[in-house]
């Protein structure tokens, strides 16, 4: 539900600045997480929090982008945008391991409105400080609400590919950890801190492999390493005796979640097309409604595999897309500047 909203709140407000679409997911953040602090619990009232919540976030998903890479020096796009990401998995990094420390302890009650009431105040501190952004990127009022252009045909389809790789591996990657080997919240929560610390040191790196190696080469070593991940969070089980293959498959989401950092690649390959700043934002953001759109038939699609073909068959069906997502991503001709950095 929130993909598709989502396709529409960035067509109707594709004539705002970047920085002005990054202060409003702000805010929509800010009231989810405030909804959550104070609702009782109930299912229907939970879940309009989580998708306002997930609303905010995945407005300011592509903007952060697009910010990044505007104000990054030439030619260091990859690097900024590795940064930025360190940056914020500083905080993926607290949050989980506070959510694992107070769920480890023996309570009858779980403390889930208290760590709601506390997202919401960092939130608030998070939209006083989007406020201080003065830049105003230049928005093209003429342009059209979604960015279809020839030149950004691969850059589209590469988006595609990622939105169900992405679906597949935040849905049921920690799926087959909770429901397959039994994972509880606290394991699962240690789980996510030791991934965001894991992306706090490989964002930089990535960044910088993709300003060295350029965008192709890293899209298309990404995917491949990808196949190895699907291999063994699918037949780990057959392989293993049940507490190592569990460990195996803790390693591969750990791994999953570095080697998805290359989706930076692709926002650096947008901005070598685009004339301009303001392009580049149209192109990512309609990238991002097109990933959002695919997630959701991925995520039905997938649940209906495991339901029907078991999870080997799922991850399976991953990694045949990650080797044609590969596979296009070499079709991919390099911008002149990206080869030479290649060949340094």
């Amino acid at each position: 539900m929130t993909g598709i909203l989502l396709v529409f709140i960035l067509a109707v407000c594709y004539m705002f600045s970047a920085e002005t679409m990054f202060k409003s997911g702000a805010l929509i953040i800010l009231l989810g997480l405030g909804i959550h602090s104070v609702i009782s619990p109930g299912r229907n009232l939970t879940i309009l929090a989580i998708s306002v919540v997930a609303m905010g976030e995945h407005i300011q998903l592509g903007m952060k982008s697009t910010l990044s890479l505007q104000y990054a020096v030439p030619g260091h796009g990859g690097a900024a945008q590795g940064i930025q990401n360190s940056v914020s998995q500083i905080g993926t990094l607290i949050g989980f391991l506070s959510v694992a420390f107070f769920f480890s302890l023996p309570s009858k009650e779980q403390p889930y409105r208290l760590f709601f009431a506390l997202a919401a105040v960092l939130a608030t501190f998070s939209f006083v400080a989007s406020l201080k952004m003065r830049g105003s990127s230049e928005t093209d009022k003429s342009k059209r609400r979604f960015y279809f252009r020839r030149k950004y045909n691969r850059y589209y389809m590469l988006e595609m590919f990622y939105g169900a790789r992405k679906q597949v591996f935040l849905t049921f990657g920690p799926y087959v950890l909770i429901l397959f080997y039994g994972a509880n919240t606290a394991t699962i929560s240690l789980l996510f801190a030791i991934s965001a610390a894991a992306c706090i040191f490989a964002a930089p790196l990535v960044g910088k492999i993709i300003d060295w190696a350029g965008y192709k080469t890293v899209m298309v070593a990404d995917t491949l390493i990808l196949v190895v991940v699907c291999f063994f969070y699918g037949f780990a089980h057959h392989i293993f005796p049940r507490d190592i293959a569990f460990v195996v498959c803790c390693v591969n989401y750990v791994l999953d979640a570095v080697i998805s950092l290359a989706s930076m690649a692709s926002n650096n390959y947008v901005q070598e097309l685009s004339d301009g700043p303001d392009e580049t934002k149209a192109a990512i953001s309609t990238g991002v409604s097109i990933n959002h759109v695919i997630t959701i038939f991925i995520a039905l699609f997938g649940g209906w595999i495991w339901q029907t073909l078991g999870i080997e068959t799922l991850f399976m069906v991953s990694a045949a897309l990650g080797l044609l997502n590969s596979a296009y991503a070499a079709t991919i001709q390099a911008h002149p500047a990206q080869k030479e950095s290649a060949e340094c």
